[in-house]
This record gives C-alpha cells, structure tokens and sequence, in this order.
C-alpha cells in the first residue's frame, strides 16, 4: 500500500452526516453538529484506490465527548472502528486498528487533535490515555505501535494478566467490571468466543454495548462454540437492567441493498448497512444459540454466525503464538 499522504487535518475536519456523502466535511463552529452514529452512512472505500481522495481516518463526533473513528478502507479493507470516551480523569480508547503506520493511519495523532480540542472545554488536562481492546486480534491492535512509549499513555495487555490487574476481571469469565473515567463509568463485560479474551465495554452516558467482533454486521466466526453461546446470554441479561441505545461493533460487511456479504479482501463497500445493531436482534440471536449446542453456520437478517474449522482455529493458535514471541 502506498504512503498515504492526505492531511490529518481533513480528516478531523471531516464529520459525517446522516444521509450525507462520506466525503463531505463539516468545519466546527462554537456550536457542534453531533452525529447518530449507529445510522449515518460511513466512509465506504473506493472502486480504484489509486483515486481515493478520502482522509486516512474518518472522525464522527456522537456528542460533547464521544468520538467514532474509522480507518479508511483504501488503506486497510478490515476498516475497523474506534471508540474514544472522554471523562474527566481518563480517555478510554477502544482498539488502535488495523495499520501501524503514524503516516498511513494516524491514529495517535488523530486522537491528540481530540485532546486539543477536549482540554479547551475541560476545566483541566486529563492526565491518561487508557488503551484497551475489544481482543488480541491484530486488526484491532496494530495501531499500539503509535501509543508506545507516549507520556499519559496505559496500553492494557490482550492476555488474563492485564485483564485482571489492569482492568479488574477476576474470575473470568464470570465477573465484570467497571471503570471511572471521571464522571462517567464504563462497564466491562467479558465475551470469549469469538477469542479468548474478548470484551464488550458499555458506557453509561452513551449507553452503547461497544462489542468488538462478537456482535457487528457481518460474518461473525467463532473460535469456542460454547464460550460464545454464554456470552451472548451474558450480554443480554446484562442489557435487560442497563438500557441499550445501540450495539456498536468493530465492523461493517453487510450491503444493506442485497442483504449479502462483501468478499472478504474489499476496498469498496457501498451500500452498506447500518453500524448499529439492537437489543430485539442480540435477544433472537441468544434464543438461536440457546437451542444450537453443536456449532454450525446460522445466518440471520444482518450478521451471520459461523464455527472456525480445524484447520482455522490450529492457524488461529499458530498467529497468537507468534504474536506473542513479536
């Protein structure tokens, strides 16, 4: 992939509407132009990237201090999604994304331009950047590299030990905790399945159940068939005394037009479907699961659930390892 060598400023001044194109920019005035974020329509690549003039992420503000980020197809076609929660205390960032690179996805940058604009409206600085992972898988963690050595910076591990001591989850899976960002809590739900350490985090001032790639719209594999049938079930019981405006994942694979997948390996993605998924689809999920005990494929109106096979879950092992020895 070539440099890209498109502004970081374009980016930031890039903020997507509802039903607006994801090219168009919206400058920031004393009044800010906030974004339903599960419904607007993203930035969705390109048919030759040679000719994409989108910015290398793609910045959408929910409200005062909730960002969504997206790294630009053309760069990486996994085109992952970032959460930044501000408190007053923490900023808590959800995944680094796909690309290591601080010139082809400027992830940390991006989210020190956030800070720059946060601290004019805090009373006072924020003293730490919390990065944590929605799981190891690398499309989700790439981006650390950018964080690395940063001052303010805690990066949690994707292993039980960072789990437990950095984030509070003892005895898991069974156990979630919460976090005070500085009026405003997170709550982390543990959600092995999809890998073995995956999380869902939800934010009490959003109330976004923000699930990584255990729930999004698209093709949704499986590692542990049984891991993930309990944590489905943990995360609607969890949503049934915490109120869910959306369920928020890590992709989008879904052509809302056609109903079918993209092909894996795509760089351009019209049509796509919504980000955000609700509470009455994660409650038909779990009633499915709770009757499939032998993993297979199930396909339903916006993502589809499918086992790893052997060859993939010993290949699965195989890159843990040596992301681990790295």
């Amino acid at each position: 992939m070539p440099v890209r060598t498109v502004s970081l400023l374009v980016s930031l001044l890039l903020i997507s509407i509802s039903n607006a194109s994801a090219s168009d920019s919206v400058t920031h005035t004393a009044k800010e132009t906030f974004v339903d974020v599960a419904n607007t329509q993203w930035m969705h690549g390109a048919s030759k990237c040679k000719n994409d003039v989108n910015p290398p992420i793609q910045v959408v503000q929910a409200d005062e201090s909730s960002y969504v980020l997206r790294q630009n197809k053309c760069v990486t076609f996994e085109a992952p999604f970032i959460y930044v929660l501000f408190g007053r205390d923490i900023v808590l960032v959800l995944d680094t994304g796909a690309n290591a690179s601080p010139v082809e996805s400027p992830i940390y940058q991006t989210i020190e331009s956030l800070l720059s604009q946060q601290r004019r409206v805090l009373a006072s600085p924020i003293p730490k950047l919390l990065v944590v992972h929605s799981h190891s898988h690398n499309d989700h963690t790439k981006g650390d590299f950018q964080f690395e050595g940063k001052p303010g910076v805690e990066i949690v591990a994707t292993n039980n030990k960072a789990l437990e001591t950095q984030l509070g989850l003892s005895d898991w899976p069974n156990r979630n905790s919460s976090i005070d960002l500085g009026d405003r809590v997170v709550t982390i739900i543990p959600t092995p399945g999809h890998q073995e350490q995956s999380i869902a985090i939800y934010d009490h001032q959003t109330k976004w159940l923000m699930t990584g790639d255990t729930l999004y719209p698209g093709a949704i594999r499986v590692k542990n068939w049984s891991d993930f049938r309990n944590s489905i079930k943990r995360l609607l019981e969890f949503s049934q005394t915490n109120p869910v405006s959306h369920i928020m994942g890590a992709h989008i694979e879904l052509n809302r037009q056609t109903g079918e997948l993209y092909r894996i390996g795509s760089t351009y993605q019209p049509h796509e479907a919504p980000l955000g998924l609700d509470i009455e689809q994660l409650a038909h999920l779990n009633n499915n699961l709770q009757r499939t005990s032998k993993a297979k494929k199930l396909v339903f109106e916006s993502f589809t659930i499918s086992p790893l096979s052997r060859f993939e879950k010993f290949l699965s092992r195989a890159l843990s390892k040596r992301d681990r020895q790295q």
